[in-house]
């Protein structure tokens, strides 16, 4: 058996740009449209009282891959992320192992990936400032990605003042309020998930809020009333109507499948964005494994072309 590369959290984040990253997530949602690339329903294992493991695969463009990945809320107290995990690659067509890659960073660059993605496709023509709301690990390459993607000047929010600090010093944009972070064209709130942050109030007329935190079953950054009140998208139904943003408002029969456009439909074509300028658009991200094997597939082919460097291991 040939060696297997082991790529850490900063090779992979050395690997794949947030231009990259973008561009190879867009991608993905187009290939999953159109039935090129495979993935199956995600599969969690609840570990109680602590948190949860996931599942998630997904096969195309020669490569399988396995995401395997928890979320503990409770782990930084211990000293430790909160996400945590492997995601394995595989040739798709001999099965042979290729590559272990860290999926704390899988994880950040893809959840960034996608905010720009679906701004670009649902957002109002011209919208360019930023808000974030969360200001964690993903919510610091949710802002990198958003900058390369040509947004700002953005508004960094966290209720830890050093983190928002941090991430707009980096970026030259500026610390600010809730309120100021979600009053911003473009909203991507990137919290655990644990609380709300979004209520029917905060909505202004043109806004797009990305939501990427509530990404299981029991979190919500926004009111069910809030997700109401606006266009909905999703990246996968299944996924967003068990376990996203919308839950919710799918319990309550407040929203149903025929009012909430999957993200690659618009993509492709084949389904309308917004409806008018003056509309507030909400997209519910849970995070899919295409999404993953983007990135990884692009870290493995900077590895192959030698422009990062991996440990190998022999199984």
């Amino acid at each position: 058996m040939p060696d297997v590369a082991v790529l850490d959290h900063d090779a992979v984040l050395a690997a794949v740009s947030p231009r990259e990253a973008i561009d190879r997530t867009r991608d993905a949602f187009l290939r999953h449209r159109r039935g090129e690339w495979l993935m199956p329903s995600k599969v969690y294992l609840e570990s109680p009282p602590h948190g949860d493991f996931r599942a998630m695969p997904a096969l195309g463009d020669g490569l399988a891959i396995l995401k395997w990945i928890s979320s503990f809320p409770s782990n930084p107290a211990r000293g430790l992320p909160t996400v945590l995990g492997v995601l394995l690659v595989s040739d798709a067509e001999t099965s042979e192992p290729v590559a272990m890659l860290d999926a704390r960073s899988v994880t950040a660059l893809r959840t960034g990936a996608v905010a720009p993605v679906a701004a670009r496709a649902l957002g109002r023509p011209g919208a360019a400032t930023a808000g974030i709301v969360g200001c964690g690990l993903h919510g610091a390459w949710t802002a990198r990605c958003l900058a390369a993607d040509g947004y700002g000047p953005g508004i960094c929010f966290d209720p830890r003042p050093e983190a928002a600090e941090a991430l707009a010093s980096e970026l030259g944009w500026s610390v600010g309020t809730r309120e100021e972070a979600l009053a911003a064209d473009v909203v991507c709130c990137v919290t655990p998930g644990a609380e709300v942050v979004v209520d029917t109030g905060d909505l202004r007329p043109g806004q797009h809020y990305n939501m990427l935190g509530a990404d299981g079953p029991g979190k919500a950054e926004a009111t069910i009333s809030a997700v109401v009140a606006c266009e909905l998208f999703c990246d996968e139904w299944a996924q967003a109507s068990h376990g996203g943003e919308l839950t919710g408002a799918v319990e309550e029969g407040l929203v149903t499948r025929d009012r909430v456009t999957d993200l690659g439909a618009v993509l492709a074509g084949e389904a309308t964005g917004r409806i008018s300028p003056e509309a507030t658009t909400l997209f519910d991200s849970t995070g899919l494994a295409i999404q993953d094997l983007a990135i990884a597939a692009a870290a493995v082919a900077a590895w192959r072309a030698g422009r990062v460097e991996a440990q190998t291991v022999n199984i």
